[in-house]
């Protein structure tokens, strides 16, 4: 049979997404009925001038959706509708706010319809045919490759495109001053585990990434807050905490800062950098957001050479946060003592995954991939700080670039958690200030995702909330 598509190659949609929706609409309008055969992929591939593989890969997504049927040696065929009794769909309710539940449910918890509060881009953004295109050549790599462990510091070709890529923004490095992990929270953990006790004092930002604390709280460590600035830290306050108070290291999100979205001013990272030293402190960079960050912003690890900073990344933000591919560089003889920690409580990390993300980095158009979300988040941005400014809310700072924009909203500081819930029962995730700052102090300032807040109803849940609520 014929299959009539309308593709438009001008559209945000993929060729896949599109073939996908138009099949779709022809079977919710009956057009397709169960049992029809549709063209053969080759013959809709040249009916509508694309390549077969895109077709194969529409055709496979309406398997998996269970609009079609394939079998062997005969046509894709529209789904047969098997005859049941249909169970009405579970009225949602939502889950009881709570920092667990923001740390940990919120992950898996799909029945939240608007999260403004996530951390992630959202899955349309995903880089899908880089992907798609390294778990092919996964699947190509004979089984015996698999049947160790792989080598404790990670995969050395990724290992080596990573060093590269950091020479790039001027960073001192070789492949043996990586090591891969887990993602960049993984890295976190076995930075507290190799350099710290439990009762040492450090230092976070204020307000800071909110896993970090938790772990921080795990290991037994003494936390004191640091305010962040909009292009920096409040010196006076670092540099009494630094005296009086004698940290063994300091945490920093130099770029794209989450929660705030901030980035240190170049000027600021020296003066940071200047202070550390003369107190003999570790200097933690988690940096994250950086390939979404402008090409010339500072960089603590270029500035001072991985004497005493220990520089942290990974590719959750712009691959997908599923792989859990992380790494650190740091000075040979630090990394040689993260690599045994990192042994001792996990043995190596996936070697399955680093494949797949070193494929995309080499073979994926990773770098259009980067341009392509970028674009998308400086959009996005503007469009939400136009809401923001609209209902009223103060903006921290409009960095026009990363995944966040910190905003106050109109509500006491010791009420923001009761506003979040009533948030919550819309059907709408608000991540509250308090979860970002040590010992939860209260606050009303609230971390927005912009790619996921361009939502009428977050909206008009804001602009519905009395002043000084």
């Amino acid at each position: 049979m014929t299959l009539a598509l309308v593709l438009n190659r001008q559209s945000s949609l993929s060729l896949v997404e599109q073939i996908v929706g138009g099949v779709t609409r022809a079977i919710e309008a009956r057009t397709l009925r169960a049992g029809d055969a549709l063209p053969s992929v080759r013959a809709l591939a040249r009916s509508h001038t694309v390549s077969p593989f895109t077709v194969a890969q529409a055709y496979q997504r309406l398997v998996e959706l269970g609009h079609l049927v394939a079998r062997r040696g005969a046509a894709y065929r529209i789904a047969g509708f098997t005859p049941a009794v249909v169970v009405p769909a579970p009225v949602w309710s939502a889950p009881t706010l709570s920092a667990a539940w923001l740390l940990s449910d919120v992950f898996a918890d799909h029945s939240v319809p608007s999260k403004a509060g996530c951390g992630w881009i959202p899955g349309e953004w995903i880089n899908e045919s880089g992907l798609q295109h390294a778990l092919r050549a996964l699947g190509r790599i004979p089984g015996p490759r698999f049947g160790g462990y792989g080598h404790p510091y990670g995969m050395g070709a990724l290992r080596e495109h990573i060093a590269l890529s950091l020479r790039r923004f001027d960073v001192p490095v070789e492949p043996s001053n990586i090591l891969l992990t887990q993602g960049a929270t993984q890295a976190l953990d076995l930075v507290v585990r190799t350099l710290l006790r439990p009762g040492d004092t450090v230092v976070v930002e204020d307000p800071c990434y909110c896993n970090l604390l938790q772990i921080l709280q795990l290991a037994g460590l003494n936390v004191i807050g640091v305010a962040r600035t909009q292009d920096g830290y409040d010196f006076e306050q670092l540099e009494h905490v630094l005296q009086t108070m004698q940290p063994k290291a300091i945490f920093v999100n130099t770029v794209l800062q989450n929660p705030s979205g901030s980035s240190l001013s170049k000027a600021n990272a020296q003066r940071l950098l200047a202070l550390t030293d003369r107190h003999g402190v570790w200097v933690i960079e988690d940096d994250i957001y950086r390939e979404l960050a402008p090409p010339e912003a500072a960089c603590l690890a270029s500035l001072e050479g991985l004497k005493r900073v220990i520089y942290i990344s990974g590719f959750s933000k712009t691959i997908a946060p599923t792989l859990r591919v992380g790494y650190l560089a740091a000075h040979a003889e630090v990394l040689a003592d993260l690599a045994r920690t990192k042994m001792a409580v996990g043995l190596t990390s996936s070697e399955v995954t680093e494949r797949v993300v070193a494929n995309v980095l080499s073979e994926g158009h990773y770098d259009r991939h980067v341009r392509f979300i970028t674009e998308k988040l400086r959009t996005a941005h503007q469009t939400v700080a136009q809401s923001m400014r609209a209902a009223g809310l103060e903006i921290f700072v409009e960095p026009q670039a990363g995944l966040f924009l910190w905003a106050k909203l109109p509500v006491q500081p010791d009420r923001s958690i009761a506003v979040a819930t009533r948030a919550l029962d819309r059907g709408i995730w608000l991540a509250p200030g308090s979860y970002f700052r040590p010992n939860d102090q209260p606050s009303n300032w609230f971390r927005f995702n912009v790619a996921t807040s361009n939502n009428e109803d977050l909206w008009s849940f804001i602009r519905s909330l009395p002043p000084k609520v």
